[in-house]
């Protein structure tokens, strides 16, 4: 037999099984049930925001007990979950593909529950580092998994805004590490020590990863709650008996087209990956910010951080693809490059002030319009590669943009800070004011001109998919 997308010869014996036209398709499930499935995910994403970030909070404690350096502090906060997270993306999103997403979504919340919790039993840094690996394991799960579903569930006029919501999970959950580790570290800063059974004697910031990661592994179960839906826009085969199955392609198929839509991957890609690269190496190393510059406890840092991302940056990713579906709507196609480069301008004259002003009510007051107009673009850009790409390659797509996203952006933008602190300031903790103000100002900059220059090839790419479209009904 012929597997298409697989060149092999057919046996002689059987005959060759050809596409046959797509057929009608489901029409799109109730907007209530929808919606409803967007809460789901965005309430795992959330989760898997708190057990990614809440180290950001924990930095001193960590760095004394530990005895490492910024720069190895860096590499447990980015880099170890990264690296992990972006490869093992690329395998789960081909089963994104082919499998069903809300058992991956599950089954990968439990592992990263898991492997948070365990972060508080490291007793030195190479543990820390395993443990770090296991929560980018286990997340990498999601996301992919999360898009697909997400286009299967709203029609295009409605899926930037619908994927801007699963993304306020971001900002949400980022906020909350903030604010929760805050007021934990609060409750816990009179004791160094905690006698826990089984683990025995704990440090106060070892408490607070069991408390963030151990109900993840019940909130799991909410995934049985959401349907699969039907898979849009898959072409079908008919089989030697007469029955139609849908046709899936092989990883090769998928990156032979995103060959042909390179310079659009390009442009796209390493664009939002550069302000990833410029929020990730921030939001790392502002609590320390306002630790060492401001003279704040880590608590205070905690809770007004937290409230800065988890109120201006979620209402910001909401207000990208807000804008992005109005602009797409009056008839702009590439509305969510677009209001990629608008954001990427916009942050200039508040991301170049906050980290320079002598007075932290200033540098809070900056903040707040930084993180709406840093988060704005992380709504957009997934939904920019599902607009682009076919439905049976979209797993696979959004893993090659997670992949470059977060190892820029994740791996390499808080180690970016620390370098910068360690190496051209000769480790004078003050010095991060000026990391923050030279990494964020360098990757805004090649950002605004990568997403400037990918709009031309970003149209094209639209008009090729409907030639591969019309080629393959």
């Amino acid at each position: 037999m012929l597997y298409v997308g697989e060149n092999q010869v057919a046996a002689e014996t059987e005959p060759a099984i050809k596409p046959a036209p797509s057929i009608d398709e489901e029409p799109y499930p109730k907007t209530g049930y929808a919606w409803y499935v967007v809460g789901v995910l965005t309430l795992v994403y959330v989760f898997s925001f708190i057990d990614r970030q809440i180290l950001n909070l924990l930095v001193g404690p960590i760095r004394r007990d530990l005895g490492i350096s910024d720069t190895e502090m860096s590499l447990l906060q980015g880099f170890s979950f990264a690296v992990f997270y972006t490869f093992f993306g690329i395998l789960l999103g081909k089963l994104a593909d082919t499998r069903s997403r809300r058992g991956l979504i599950a089954a990968g919340f439990v592992f990263w529950s898991v492997m948070t919790a365990g972060c508080g039993v490291a007793k030195n840094f190479f543990q820390m580092l395993l443990f770090r690996m296991g929560v980018g394991v286990g997340e990498a799960s999601l996301s992919p998994a999360a898009y697909s579903l997400i286009t299967d569930y709203f029609p295009k006029e409605r899926r930037a805004t619908a994927i801007s919501v699963y993304s306020m999970g971001i900002y949400i959950g980022s906020g909350l590490a903030l604010v929760l580790g805050g007021w934990v570290i609060s409750l816990v800063g009179t004791r160094e020590n905690f006698d826990l059974p089984l683990v025995g004697e704990t440090r106060s910031w070892q408490v607070i990863f069991f408390i963030v990661g151990l109900p993840g592994v019940l909130l799991a179960l909410l995934m049985y709650t959401v349907r699969e839906p039907a898979r849009r826009g898959l072409r079908m085969i008919r089989m030697a008996d007469g029955s139609m199955r849908k046709m899936h392609v092989s990883m090769r198929e998928a990156y032979a087209y995103m060959l042909k839509n390179r310079t659009t991957f390009i442009c796209h890609t390493v664009g939002f990956a550069l302000l990833s690269f410029s929020s990730y190496g921030a939001s790392a190393w502002i609590p320390a910010f306002y630790q060492r510059v401001h003279g704040w406890s880590a608590a205070r840092a905690g809770i007004v951080y937290g409230l800065i991302v988890g109120i201006a940056s979620t209402l910001g990713v909401v207000a990208g693809g807000r804008v992005a579906d109005y602009l797409a709507q009056r008839g702009r196609r590439d509305s969510t490059m677009y209001v990629g480069f608008i954001v990427a301008v916009a942050w200039f004259p508040f991301g170049m002030l906050y980290p320079i002003m002598s007075d932290a009510s200033w540098t809070t007051v900056l903040l707040v319009p930084s993180a709406f107009l840093a988060s704005a673009p992380f709504g957009v850009a997934p939904a920019a590669i599902q607009q682009i790409m076919p439905n049976e390659m979209r797993g696979q797509a959004s893993a090659v943009y997670l992949f470059v996203v977060n190892l820029i952006g994740l791996g390499l933008g808080p180690t970016a800070v620390a370098m910068t602190t360690d190496y051209v300031f000769e480790k004078d903790p003050l010095m991060v004011r000026y990391s923050l103000l030279i990494v964020g100002t360098i990757a805004h900059i090649v950002s605004a001109i990568l997403l400037w220059y990918g709009l031309k090839p970003f149209n094209e790419s639209l008009d090729r998919l409907k030639e591969w479209t019309a080629a393959k009904a």
